[in-house]
């Protein structure tokens, strides 16, 4: 038993005793994660198409609620950057170094990008086990980057309300909802559930108490990690899915703004 324990262990990239698809699961991440990084990049750099409506510096249709995409929001506007600096890379170096340090990440991009290791019980390219040392230090600021992800929360439910204040023939506003509406909705909710189940926030609520009823405030802490605790046990899905779903708003608002499709107003 023993000697087959230390062959399905064996040291060298890729050797291993498993039999099924291994590579599968990292290779669907790589792409996955690939895709993003290479279309929010270009988003960035593309600088256009991420706001549209009442309130848009370049209003198409003034009629219509102010939409702003999650990659440049909020919207930074500094006179004096040069104009190849776009304002989204004044803000997404939050949410993405959020993301980055995130556990469930580390464990993603890990085994997709630095094979280290490919799978479990899959042999990687070194024999020691060196940790996040030197460069990857830098991995500890993850509670640090919730911070700054809690305050984004804020500010996109505050985008969110925004889409529902459609102007007036008379100046004011009225309420309304259309599907960029609902798009910026659901964003803020999957990103908040992302948000609020993770191990950090789990952790700072009561990883380090070994009795609730001893310290201040200790029913409420109990019951709100109760509850990430519930969360947390699905953040690899939700990881995935607000990660779509950002992207998927951002392209929504730049296909509205660009003029190829049009936000219809369901009431």
């Amino acid at each position: 038993m023993a000697t087959e324990i230390a062959a399905a262990h064996a040291y060298g990239l890729g050797k291993t005793a498993r039999g099924d698809s291994w590579w599968a699961g990292p290779l669907a991440t790589a792409l996955g994660l690939g895709g993003f990084v290479v279309y929010s990049t270009f988003r960035a750099i593309y600088n256009g198409g991420y706001e549209f409506g009442h309130g848009a510096q370049i209003p198409v249709d003034s009629a219509h609620a102010y939409l702003l995409s999650p990659f440049y929001s909020p919207l930074i506007i500094l006179p004096w950057l040069p104009a190849w600096i776009s304002p989204a890379f004044l803000i997404l170096w939050a949410p993405g170094g959020f993301r980055m340090t995130c556990y469930y990440y580390r464990k993603a991009y890990y085994r997709a990008f630095f094979l280290d290791p490919p799978a479990c019980a899959v042999g990687e390219s070194r024999k020691n086990y060196r940790g996040e040392t030197r460069l990857f230090l830098f991995q500890n600021l993850h509670r640090y980057f919730l911070y700054f992800a809690l305050i984004f929360l804020v500010i996109l439910a505050i985008d969110t309300v925004h889409a529902c204040l459609w102007p007036t023939a008379d100046g004011g506003l009225t309420f309304g909802v259309s599907v960029g509406t609902l798009m910026l909705a659901a964003n803020t909710t999957l990103l908040s559930i992302y948000t609020f189940s993770c191990h950090s926030l789990r952790h700072l609520l009561g990883g380090n108490i070994d009795c609730f009823s001893c310290v201040a405030l200790g029913q409420a802490r109990h019951k709100m990690w109760q509850g990430i605790s519930r969360l947390n046990k699905n953040h690899m899905l939700w990881a995935w899915v607000s990660l779509f779903m950002v992207g998927f708003t951002d392209f929504y608002i730049w296909m509205v703004a660009s003029g190829r499709i049009t936000d219809a107003r369901i009431f």
